[in-house]
Formats: C-alpha cells, sequence, structure tokens
C-alpha cells in the first residue's frame, strides 16, 4: 500500500500551530513512512515553528480581515483570490489523501481547495468559542473534531466529533519527578512551594507587571518560575536570583509542570488541555485582547466546573491578593481544584483525532 500523504494547515498563534504540529508527530508514529505537507501564512509563526519541528512548510500570501477600517483590507481581496490559486497548486502537486485544519488564516484557502477537488477534510477547533476560519470552513469539511461541549452552536451536530485538543506526547507520558525538576531549575531550597507563571511565547505585559508588583506578598509562599516571554525578558531578567527564574520561553515544559505546585496563566485552548493533564492548582487571567474574548470563555468554562480560579485582567489590583492568600492557605481548595482539573483531561485527544483521519483516508 502506498503510504499515506497528509496536509495539514494551521497557524498565526502557538494556539493553532501546536495542536498541529501534535497531530502531525502523531501521524508520523503510527505511519513511519507518511508524507506530510504544512501550509501556512507566509510571515506569520508557523513558518519559523513547522520546520524546527522537523516538517515542510509552503507559505500562502493572506492574513486576517482587519475589524476597524484599514488600508490593509484593500489588498484582502486579492490575497484571498491567491491564495486559493495557490492552494489549488500545492494540493494538485502534493495530491494528498486528506486535508487538516486546526484554525488560523492559511487553513480557510486550503481546505477550501481541498474540498472542492474532492479530498477528506477535517478541523480541529481548540476553543470553547469557535474561531471564525473554522465557522466558515464547518459547511464544507467532512468532519469537525472538538475540546468542549455545545459546539454545536457553531457547527453541523452530524460532523461534530468530541476528541479533546491535541496535547505534547512529553506531559501524557510524563514521569518527570518533582526532585529532577527543581534540580533542573536550581532552586536551593527544596521544600518551599513553587510557582509558575505562563503568559505564552511572546510573553503577556499584564501578568508580568502583576508579578512585579507582587513579588513581596508572593515570595511569602512560593519561589518562582515565570515565563515573562521573549518581548519582555530584557525588562523582567533583573529579578532573577535564587528563589526567582525568570525565562523568556521554556523549552521543558514537563520539568516546569512537574515543578509547580501552584501555577498562574493565561488561558487559551491548548494550555488549559495541558493544565488538566498536569492537575494542578491555577489561577487563569484570561487574555482579553484576543478574538471573540475567547480565553475569557475558556477560563469560565473551566471555572464553572470548580477546576480553576479565574480573575479578569481589569479586577487584578482588588482581586489577586485575595484570590492568592485564599488559595495558598486553603489546603483543601487546592486538592479539589487539581482533582477536578484532571477529570477535565483527556491524555487520548491526539490518537482519538488520529482515528476520525484514518476513517476518513479509508473511507
Amino acid at each position: 500500500m502506498k503510504p499515506y500523504r497528509i496536509i495539514i494547515s494551521g497557524g498565526g498563534t502557538g494556539g493553532h500551530i501546536f495542536p498541529a504540529i501534535s497531530i502531525a508527530n502523531e501521524c508520523r508514529r503510527r505511519w513511519p513512512d507518511c508524507e506530510i505537507l504544512f501550509v501556512g501564512a507566509n510571515d506569520r509563526m508557523e513558518m519559523e515553528k513547522v520546520p524546527a519541528a522537523g516538517y515542510e512548510i509552503k507559505g500562502l500570501w493572506i492574513s486576517g480581515l482587519q475589524r476597524k477600517l484599514s488600508a490593509k483590507n484593500l489588498s484582502f481581496p486579492f490575497k484571498v483570490a491567491k491564495s486559493l490559486i495557490d492552494a489549488s497548486k500545492i494540493i494538485k502537486d502534493f495530491q494528498p489523501d486528506v486535508a487538516i485544519g486546526t484554525g488560523g488564516y492559511a487553513s480557510g484557502p486550503l481546505l477550501f481547495m481541498a474540498h472542492r477537488k474532492g479530498i477528506p477534510t477535517l478541523i480541529q477547533e481548540q476553543n470553547s468559542y469557535a474561531g471564525i476560519t473554522n465557522k466558515l470552513l464547518a459547511k464544507k469539511v467532512d468532519k469537525v473534531c472538538v475540546a468542549s461541549e455545545n459546539m454545536d452552536r457553531f457547527f453541523p451536530k452530524e460532523k461534530i466529533v468530541f476528541t479533546g485538543n491535541p496535547v505534547r506526547q512529553d506531559l501524557v507520558d510524563r514521569a518527570t519527578s518533582k526532585p529532577e525538576a527543581i534540580k533542573h531549575f536550581g532552586f536551593e531550597d527544596t521544600d518551599k512551594k513553587i510557582l509558575l507563571v505562563l503568559g505564552g511565547s511572546l510573553g503577556a505585559r499584564r501578568i508580568n507587571q502583576l508579578v512585579e508588583n507582587q513579588l513581596d506578598l508572593l515570595q511569602q509562599d512560593v519561589q518562582i518560575i515565570w515565563q515573562c516571554g521573549k518581548l519582555y525578558f530584557d525588562q523582567y531578567k533583573k529579578h532573577n536570583s535564587a528563589t526567582v527564574k525568570v525565562s523568556a520561553f521554556l523549552d521543558r515544559m514537563d520539568l516546569a509542570y512537574a515543578a509547580a505546585d501552584v501555577i498562574i496563566s493565561r488561558a487559551g485552548a491548548g494550555t488549559i488541555s495541558e493544565l488538566a493533564l498536569v492537575g494542578k492548582p491555577v489561577i487563569f487571567i484570561p487574555s482579553p485582547h484576543v478574538a471573540e474574548d475567547h480565553q475569557t470563555k475558556n477560563a469560565i468554562a473551566i471555572q464553572d466546573q470548580d477546576a480553576a480560579l479565574m480573575i479578569r485582567e481589569k479586577e487584578l489590583e482588588s482581586n489577586f491578593p485575595i484570590f492568592w492568600n485564599k488559595l495558598m492557605s486553603d489546603h483543601e481548595l487546592q486538592k479539589r481544584l487539581s482533582a477536578n482539573f484532571k477529570n477535565i483531561a483527556r491524555p487520548q485527544a491526539t490518537s482519538d483525532i488520529m482515528d476520525q483521519i484514518k476513517e476518513l483516508m479509508d473511507a
């Protein structure tokens, strides 16, 4: 039998790229001789991250439509037309057995043209509030893999398969011990609890400001692993010490999660899926600046299951010390949040998505 040929498109943000790479890694693990091609948007993060993960990627001249009046919108129709033509040529040359989209600008033209050419198509929606590209594609594609309930608000019910979000295999296979993790980060005090602060690969300005302003409060209870993002590292590296470890980016998330006793994080869908596997007490501070405010919706969905705490950015000054002191003094609350969050985890999500992809290719 000839090797499977799989085309994957997703990008713009890590929330779309890393699930796409997880799917590709599982394809390669399951079918070592399969051929995989990524399609992304020129000048976006995927053009760097995908080759770094060991995969070929082709770029399309595509971007999002600006929500406000902007001269950039004048070129949008031309970008769409050019991307549709280029996507058609890529598909003709590669001859895929299936096309997979994880959201982001480039997945629109790619999956639209794949559908028109009769190629089986599947999209994976990470968030509890569907992205615009996936909503537009929903009527065309064959299957929609989701990670939240009630997604028939956005997608045809008969196409929906509840799988959860793809996560990194090293987290599923996690066997890292806490002492090993503490040693990796160079903490001298092995008994004091550790706070992990996550702001995403670029960093979260408001979370960084909060941590800096509340260092005296935080260090009464914990040592800190502070992932501040590459945009902010030069500003915050001055806080590096025996009890505070500031990093632009964390290459070993398995070690960071193993070391952590409590976590402060944004509420991107991929991060939430990872944190559910980890099962530590979390305070979510969702970004209010993302499309459809989906991080807040994601965080509320977890909070409603008594699996995490959430503070909106505008409430940080008044509420953070209250939330922090409550969490750190209430061990029963910590245990309850951890247990409830672990119950949400879907460690087999990537494998379940792969089963859906295999079904499409064999149909």
